[in-house]
């Protein structure tokens, strides 16, 4: 039988084979027909839509690709043009919106922490590649220290002099690897995790003092997209357990000291705006230190950062928290699991499974408000922008230099946004097939 014969007789009941749909119920028209032209407003609707796009769409596209000017040293060249956009103005200014004030001999050392950061993050942010697990104790336990002698250098602590700082440091080494080699003879798992601990801590002082034996670099000539990142991704990475502890805290009704404690942290800082947060970091306690001396202007950012948005993430936290029944942990001490147990094991990854669109947006969050620390005087990409466009040989061109920056933070933030919505569906374990 030829099975386009649409003649039914020719068939037994019931194994006529299945025809197409019509064109109109299907593809492209079907598609417009469900989404744009189904009623008769929403089809004048579409049309006014597409006219003010005939109107936005070619201009734009004129303006950025088809008349703009690619080489330019000043202004003028860009006014010499065709009347577009004057990239050769962000060309020219490259490497001082990427790397601020950073030496050009040594740019090698923020690319080098980069290309660090991509190798080892993606296969833990991608479990599919194998060795995920290899490279999650490389990024946690090894990389932070890398990056930090590959950006900064040695650290040393402004407090003391050369000679104090080094017999400080040195005491201080020698009795955590003595306390961690004692602590990881012993059959105590809990002594022989803070031996662990003691014996790490020794070995980063270590790493810490002398590093990668690369020179020290100030953090001031830190500046444009390295800062930005620098303040975003120590933010998310720190603030995220922060947030966590302070959100267990809140919840320890059995330890008051500790939940009220918890409480007036949270509630102190989200009740402020971080511009104050920041401004409290710089100018109020280095007031507190002795006379001539003071932290690292991006270190107190970071610390105002850190707790402003980890106060936040602990509320976030702790809507999870209460979300999970209370079953599951009544469940979790049925099979003999403690506290720390079935919070670790059962209550926790359910919590942050169900907030994962609130956590990644506190985190969008996070990276647009470092652009605040313009404010108190560190030069991060958006306030590199602002000096370079009121400079004399560049003056005019305010939208580069602002599509440009809007450009980076929408790559930033919508890569962010993709990643949670993806790593929602994995985890979506009450869906899966």
């Amino acid at each position: 039988m030829n099975p386009n014969d649409t003649n039914a007789a020719a068939y037994p009941i019931g194994q006529h084979p299945s025809l197409p749909p019509p064109t109109t119920e299907r593809g492209v028209l079907k598609w417009l027909k469900t989404n744009l032209f189904n009623t008769w407003y929403n089809s004048i609707a579409t049309i006014i839509g597409l006219y003010f796009l005939y109107l936005i769409i070619p201009p734009t596209f004129d303006w950025v690709w088809g008349s703009a000017t690619w080489e330019a040293s000043s202004n003028k060249d860009c006014r010499a043009g065709e009347g577009g956009a004057c990239w050769g103005f962000i060309k020219a200014r490259f490497v001082l919106f990427m790397y601020g004030f950073y030496e050009a001999e040594a740019l090698w050392r923020p690319n080098l922490a980069g290309i660090l950061l991509v190798f080892l993050g993606v296969p833990v942010l991608v479990p599919k590649i194998p060795g995920t697990k290899l490279f999650a104790i490389f990024l946690i336990f090894l990389y932070p220290w890398i990056a930090l002698s590959l950006l900064v250098g040695p650290i040393k602590i402004a407090l003391f002099s050369d000679t104090t700082f080094l017999i400080l440091w040195g005491i201080l080494i020698v009795a955590l690897l003595f306390y961690g080699v004692r602590g990881m003879q012993t059959n105590d798992l809990v002594k022989r995790g803070f031996g662990f601990g003691s014996a790490y801590a020794a070995v980063v002082l270590l790493f810490l003092n002398w590093g990668l034996g690369l020179p020290e670099v100030e953090t001031t000539k830190f500046g444009g997209l390295l800062l930005t990142l620098v303040l975003a991704l120590t933010s998310i990475v720190v603030s995220l357990p922060l947030g966590i502890l302070l959100a267990l805290g809140r919840r320890a009704e059995s330890l008051p000291v500790v939940m009220y404690f918890c409480i007036g942290v949270i509630e102190l800082f989200r009740a402020v705006p971080l511009i104050t947060v920041l401004f409290m970091a710089i100018n109020m306690i280095p007031l507190f230190l002795p006379q001539g001396y003071s932290f690292d202007n991006v270190v107190m950012a970071l610390i105002g950062l850190i707790i402003f948005f980890g106060a936040y993430l602990a509320e976030v936290v702790r809507g999870g928290l209460q979300a999970i029944p209370k079953g599951q942990v009544e469940a979790a001490a049925s099979i003999g699991l403690n506290y720390y147990k079935s919070m670790r094991l059962i209550v926790l990854p359910q919590a942050l499974k169900i907030v994962i669109p609130g956590i990644v947006n506190t985190f969008i969050a996070m990276t647009k408000d470092t652009s605040l620390v313009m404010i108190i005087g560190l030069f991060d990409i958006l306030m590199i922008t602002k000096s370079s466009i009121t400079d004399a040989e560049w003056l005019g061109l305010e939208w580069e230099g602002y599509a440009f920056v809007g450009l980076l933070f929408w790559i930033l933030c919508f890569s962010m946004s993709r990643y949670s919505q993806w790593l929602e569906r994995r985890l979506d374990t009450d869906r899966r097939d």
